[in-house]
């Protein structure tokens, strides 16, 4: 299996990419303001606009903004710290990001049910179980397609779902669901811890996030074997083009 340290090089190589920054910039003790570009290898998500995005690992913090707020961003944010950006009037949305413990991580099971490995060809086949959005996409031509699942099952009737959807090379974005019915079983970590398992055996590393206001899930997270590695906030109240000039105004 993969070292902790093999996956952090990857891990931070792929935010470098995705933020327009380098690695040594996680390390500074300053906030960094890049501008947004979609590079080659980025992770295949949502490219907001205008796009002012904020990222920590617990040094630095990286901002991420597009040509129409740069400016704006970079005087707003000029001598602040990582606290001030992160809690800035115009981002919102903070999300805490998880990755498994591999030097600590320990296989879990749990006796009442039964669990599957579904391969990528198989995945839709659950599509017809409804509202399960947390893992299952709905779509078949998505962007960031569900490569791999853990389904799980109790006397032969599904009960839950969990699956990685690979957006880069080298990451997968773990998501899990369980039917109204089977929560509050453990059966969400149980299925998180297997999954992760496997993907790690195929060479990709495993990520899971979710809102900040979702304890539930966070700890899910935690009791799956993952710790909290990054943080994220993915949206903005900024003005594009052309009344840009309302930022200065309003913030």
């Amino acid at each position: 299996m993969i070292s902790k340290a093999e996956m952090m090089n990857i891990v931070f190589n792929q935010l470098a990419i995705d933020y327009n920054c380098t690695v040594e910039d996680f390390y500074k003790d300053s906030v960094i303001i890049t501008k947004a570009v979609k590079q080659e290898g980025r992770r295949k998500l949502p490219f907001l606009s205008p796009r002012c995005e904020v990222i920590t690992v617990g040094n630095s913090a990286v901002v991420n903004a597009s040509p129409d707020v740069f400016s704006f961003v970079q005087k707003r944010l000029k001598d602040k710290s990582r606290y001030d950006a992160m809690n800035a009037s115009f981002v919102y949305g903070v999300c805490p990001y998880f990755l498994p413990d591999i030097d600590h991580f320990k296989p879990m099971d749990c006796d009442a049910f039964d669990f599957s490995v579904i391969e990528q060809n198989d995945i839709h086949s659950f599509y017809k179980y409804k509202g399960l959005t947390n893992a299952l996409q709905y779509n078949e031509n998505s962007l960031t397609p569900e490569t791999l699942a853990v389904a799980a099952f109790k006397n032969g009737s599904f009960a839950g779902i969990a699956c990685a959807m690979k957006d880069s090379e080298k990451m997968c974005q773990i998501g899990v669901d369980v039917l109204p019915e089977y929560r509050q079983q453990g059966l969400a970590t149980v299925m998180v811890n297997k999954l992760t398992l496997e993907v790690l055996k195929r060479g990709l590393i495993p990520y899971y996030f979710t809102d900040n206001s979702n304890l539930a899930s966070q700890k899910t997270a935690i009791r799956a074997g993952y710790f909290p590695a990054w943080s994220h906030c993915f949206k903005n109240r900024l003005f594009k083009k052309p009344f840009s000039l309302l930022n200065y105004l309003k913030y």
